[in-house]
């Protein structure tokens, strides 16, 4: 950063703000001298020749002259696989516990020397030279790991252990497609390239052109031999760099897809699912978890405000919306620019504003950080410091660093006192009527001038009693921020499901709510990394996903505005943010064409809200996103596998959104079947590629012939839009009729769609009558 950018940064966040920034950088780059210092003495090493093998439930350990390798079926098929004699746990990504073994998998020598594991879904064989193959049972090549190697230090550090940095390539089949890696703007199909795995905050001195607030070593890996999601259990600092195959180069012979990983640390170890992707999926949530199911409200629209200034700027906002028939189920408030943790959400003030937001129907959702104002006359921060519960340096002294309330001390939410005390301040503080929280800047990010915004990768962290520092905590500090904010939720609202929106998380986020695209970048090329967010994140367990409409930068046109809001009617988290260097987002913004517009938008998501319920509890049950590729139930169809312009929301509609200025017509590529468009009812056959109007009063959404798809009733309740099914064929539909914010399970009601005698019948598996308003529709 040169001088003038030096500058240009310190007037962004002010002259006090910017001289912390300055005395935060000095701090950090002190703290980590003695990490960047070369390192000396390093040696690299390989395993060696396989020597013995143990026999354990699931598999074995291989031994070889220089490592082992520990691989173990679990039930369901997950396969893990350890080196150097990692285990799956401990995890912050697994559930709780470590999946049982298949206790049918066994471990049984194999020719050449090496060995073999044959379970009912994979077939995986461990060479001599320590080269590992997972193959479907029909033995078709999924995915070849040749060993890793380790760079270790011949004498360790104190507190620093061997072989702590290591690197792995894998190869996959040549038409495979990679997805994945958190979401981010570069997808949902990742492309040639290397992508960082380190969680980085957007804010007035990022250098990324895009959010990269949530990163995940999860690949999704989809390719006409079958698919496997692959995930590399280690929080620490990573790289993975990715390669695609090519098809009949000279002579016939294929270049096979490839992948390489690095981590600058933790133990080399990953778990494997194969499968079609929605069993792949539900194999990710039982290993980590269940997605969160969102109250009802939180599937509606909300609003965010993060502009400083009085509080009855935002009641005044608040009655706009009141006033222009929007539907507002949610106003997310933040503090500004001296947001932070507890300290900056008063018992009393947001008291009253959460009672007169409720009389408009409006849920107060406060926007909350993890830094705490290192002032004496904070009483949070004198909490925290009676406890015990903040970051601190190499010599135990508390780590501070320049945020946005000043400056601040950082709980270390990697340890289960300080969750616990940080779930005690939200079920004190957390006013009436408001269930909710959103965590921002919780990389975490603090101000700098240069380098990482983030705490000293000195800095020590408890990691559940282990003990470590930033480097392998940082990738985790936003994940364990969620789970002392989702039981601080449970602890205040113990009746009610939690909302819980985080802006930074890895692997298992799903378990406790959702993310949003945080500082989008504005233009259309940000619309376009929006939908590829959420997509990506879908693949990765996180269904619960939106993005902030218009972006978080810059101006943006009415034309594009709307089209943003558009496709956000029909994304799992639906919402606008107001933000200080952002400008206004209200729909009213943007002049009455756009207001009346968004307005129909908005009714149809409240038209659609029994469906999303019905999308949200069926992800908690198999894990299957809301918002899914076109490829989901034909991973083969190699066309669908490069579309990324449009997506499915459940399996019964196709939403192609608009994704640049002027189009009023647009090409929609289809899996095979036939597809109504929901606005004129004209039928369209798949496989293939149509072309539908685009006016700028709707965005293309079509239905699959045969869906019986829940919406409001006139009276409600809920109805069925039901689509005639193409002659010869049945249809199918699904609800959970959840008609609350509890924490109740609500029983699954299947619907068969069939013809009869030309008319459209709907009838229930179980043989029961069908009690709700039906509407045929199509045909």
């Amino acid at each position: 950063m040169d001088a003038r950018d030096l500058v240009r940064s310190v007037k962004a966040v002010g002259w006090a703000q910017g001289a912390r920034a300055v005395r935060s950088t000095w701090r950090r780059q002190r703290a980590d001298a003695a990490l960047s210092a070369e390192r000396e003495g390093e040696r690299a090493r390989l395993p060696g020749v396989a020597l013995e093998a143990e026999r354990r439930p699931g598999g074995g350990v291989v031994r070889f002259a220089r490592s082992s390798l520990w691989v173990r079926v679990a039930v369901g098929g997950a396969v893990f696989c350890g080196w150097d004699g990692a285990g799956p746990e401990p995890s912050y990504a697994l559930r709780g516990a470590c999946p049982e073994p298949d206790e049918r998998a066994v471990l049984e020598p194999d020719t050449d020397g090496g060995w073999r594991v044959v379970s009912e879904r994979v077939l995986v064989t461990v060479a001599r030279d320590g080269v590992v193959e997972l193959r479907t049972p029909g033995g078709a090549l999924l995915r070849r790991d040749p060993p890793p190697r380790w760079w270790e230090r011949a004498e360790p550090r104190e507190g620093e252990v061997a072989g702590s940095r290591w690197a792995q390539r894998s190869e996959v089949a040549a038409d495979a497609r990679f997805f994945g890696l958190g979401g981010g703007p570069w997808g949902p199909r990742l492309r040639d390239g290397r992508y960082r795995m380190w969680n980085a905050g957007p804010g007035p001195f990022a250098t990324r052109r895009a959010p990269l607030s949530v990163t995940m070593p999860v690949q999704l890996v989809v390719a006409d031999v079958g698919t496997h999601l692959v995930f590399h259990d280690t929080t620490w600092d990573g790289e993975v760099a990715l390669w695609e195959g090519a098809e009949g180069l000279g002579s016939g012979h294929d270049r096979p897809g490839r992948c390489e990983v690095r981590f600058a640390g933790g133990p080399a170890r990953y778990w494997v699912i194969v499968g079609p992707p929605a069993r792949v999926l539900h194999g990710w949530r039982s290993l980590t978890g269940a997605p969160a199911v969102p109250p009802r409200w939180a599937l509606g629209y909300q609003h965010g405000w993060q502009r400083p200034g009085p509080r009855r700027e935002v009641r005044r906002v608040a009655g706009l919306f009141a006033e222009h028939r929007l539907p507002l189920r949610a106003l997310q408030v933040d503090p500004g620019r001296r947001r932070g943790g507890w300290e900056s959400v008063p018992e009393d003030e947001p008291t009253a504003l959460a009672r007169e937001l409720a009389a408009h129907g409006v849920r107060l959702v406060p926007v909350v950080g993890p830094a705490v104002r290192a002032v004496a006359e904070n009483p949070v921060y004198q909490s925290g410091v009676a406890g015990d519960v903040f970051v601190t340096g190499a010599g135990g002294r508390e780590v501070r660093a320049a945020a946005c309330p000043g400056e601040s001390a950082f709980p270390d939410f990697t340890d289960p006192r300080v969750r616990k005390w940080w779930a005690e301040l939200c079920a004190e503080r957390l006013p009436p009527r408001g269930s909710g929280l959103v965590h921002d800047m919780n990389e975490p990010t603090v101000l700098t001038v240069c380098g990482e915004g983030t705490l000293p990768r000195s800095a020590r962290h408890a990691l559940e009693g282990r003990g470590g520092d930033h480097r392998e905590a940082h990738n985790v500090y936003g994940l364990t921020m969620a789970m002392a904010g989702y039981e601080g939720l449970r602890g205040a609202r113990p009746d009610e499901r939690p909302f819980l929106v985080s802006r930074s998380g890895w692997a298992g986020a799903q378990r406790y709510g959702g993310t949003w695209s945080a500082g989008a970048v504005g233009g259309w090329a940000g619309l376009r990394a929006a939908l590829a967010y959420v997509l990506g994140l879908g693949l990765c367990g996180v269904p619960y996903v939106g993005s902030d409409v218009g972006g978080c930068a810059g101006r943006v046109s009415p034309e594009l505005y709307l089209r943003w809001f558009q496709l956000g009617a029909y994304l799992p988290l639906f919402g606008t943010r107001s933000a200080r260097w952002s400008g206004r987002r209200e729909p009213w913004e943007f002049g009455p064409v756009v207001l009346e517009q968004a307005k129909v938008a908005l009714a149809e998501r409240e038209r659609l809200l029994p469906y999303f319920l019905t999308l949200a509890q069926l992800a908690r049950r198999t894990g299957a996103p809301y918002a899914r590729p076109l490829w989901w139930r034909h991973p083969k169809d190699r066309a669908l596998r490069d579309c990324e312009d449009a997506f499915l929301l459940g399996d019964a509609l196709l939403v192609a959104p608009v994704l640049e200025g002027g189009t009023r017509e647009r090409t929609v590529r289809l899996p095979s079947g036939r597809w109504y468009d929901t606005a004129t009812g004209a039928a369209h056959e798949g496989p293939g590629e149509v072309r539908v109007a685009a006016p700028i009063s709707r965005i293309p959404v079509l239905a699959r012939a045969g869906a019986a798809v829940p919406v409001a009733g006139p009276d409600g309740g809920v109805a069925l839009d039901v689509w005639r099914p193409a002659p010869g064929r049945t249809g199918s539909g699904l609800l959970f009729a959840d008609r609350g914010d509890g924490w109740e399970r609500p029983e699954a009601e299947r619907f068969v769609v069939r013809l009869a005698d030309g008319e459209t019948v709907v009838e229930r598996t179980d043989g029961r009558p069908v009690s709700y308003p039906v509407r045929v529709r199509g045909g």
